[in-house]
């Protein structure tokens, strides 16, 4: 899928808010920026819609599932900086793969446009991106967890199931492609939640950007190597399945890797962090030995810090060192639909 460009009229110097950018025939208004990172950044977006436009306004046109429109015309708006032709061609890969997908849990992307900019320091072109997503002011599961921990709160068993749930469901829908797609950095960071009155909180998976064809046949030591060069890169260290850290020179990688990452998210719903991230601050501590060793640590029981045993050993489950015992996205979703019976009331 190749990327259209917008008027070169967008308003890149106003990036702190109350400019206009243009999205290909549609255009929206910087409300306030909502996160950065790397040479990214999001912004909260308001469509204006021309007094003659039809019901819906222009970008109604363009979403083929209505239920992704803005109530009140606001989105989000991922800005990239370009800065080299693989950048480049990273961008493009991600707006290729994210337009594969079509789920209520992952994240759409409703537009993009990547446009040529005057570089002013050395002469010459650079690239900008722009995408388009459905806006999720509550923040991610990330942003959750860190201020439930400053008040000492935690999700409830039901809300835990019910978030989980959701995440199996975006990634079966993943893992159902053909080809196979792995997401390969499933992680708290890249789960969006909703609160929802008397409702478990709405997740939403997103960031595509490392989402590939998840089967390849490693056969050399060079391909292992390779392929431990791109996670490196591209799969956040703390849910890195063991088999991306030490990948054998003769190997069958698959959709399994995010099933790893699957299990250290539930952790992380329940406890706040990845259940390695205590080597991080033991002397002479190793997350990859943790990691390739499945060491689990489990807070300590407490009112705060118990839930039931049975969870536990569902994460457990998950995280098997050897990728060919791991379960599959199906087997756990009938199991996280007994502990949802059986827990939820």
């Amino acid at each position: 899928m190749g990327c259209s460009l917008s008027g070169l009229n967008s308003l890149y110097d106003a990036v702190n808010g109350g400019g206009d950018v243009w999205i290909n025939e549609n255009r929206f208004r910087i409300v306030r920026q909502l996160g950065e990172g790397g040479f990214a950044f999001v912004y909260l977006v308001k469509e204006i819609v021309a007094a003659d436009a039809s019901s819906g306004g222009g970008l109604a046109k363009k979403v083929k599932d209505p239920a992704h429109l803005s109530a009140d015309g606001t989105y989000a708006m991922k800005k990239i900086l370009i800065q080299n032709k693989e950048q480049l061609e990273l961008v493009r890969e991600e707006i290729r793969v994210s337009s594969l997908f079509n789920h209520p849990n992952l994240l759409p992307l409703l537009d993009h446009a990547i446009i040529s900019v005057k570089d002013g320091q050395e002469g010459g072109w650079k690239h900008e991106a722009f995408l388009l997503f459905p806006v999720h002011l509550d923040g991610t599961l990330l942003d959750n967890s860190t201020s439930m921990k400053a008040k000492k709160e935690t999700f409830s068993t039901t809300d835990v199931l019910h978030i989980f749930r959701q995440l199996c469901d975006g990634l079966k829908h993943m893992h159902s492609l053909d080809p196979p797609y792995a997401h390969n950095d499933v992680k708290p960071g890249n789960v969006l939640l909703t609160r929802r009155k008397g409702q478990p909180p709405l997740a939403i998976l997103m960031d595509f950007g490392s989402a590939r064809p998840s089967r390849k046949q490693i056969r050399s030591r060079q391909e292992a190597l390779q392929l431990q060069e791109w996670t490196s890169e591209h799969c956040s260290a703390p849910f890195r399945a063991p088999e991306l850290w030490d990948c054998p020179s003769h190997a069958d990688i698959d959709e399994r890797t995010d099933i790893w990452s699957l299990g250290c998210t539930l952790y992380a719903i329940m406890y706040g962090v990845s259940p390695f991230e205590y080597a991080l601050g033991e002397s002479g501590g190793s997350l990859q030995l943790a990691i390739v060793n499945a060491q689990v640590k489990w807070p300590n029981a407490g009112p705060k810090a118990s839930y039931p045993e049975a969870l536990h050993q569902f994460v457990t489950w998950m995280l098997q060192p050897q990728p060919a015992v791991r379960p599959s996205i199906d087997a756990i979703i009938i199991h996280v639909d007994k502990l949802i019976a059986k827990f939820t009331k």
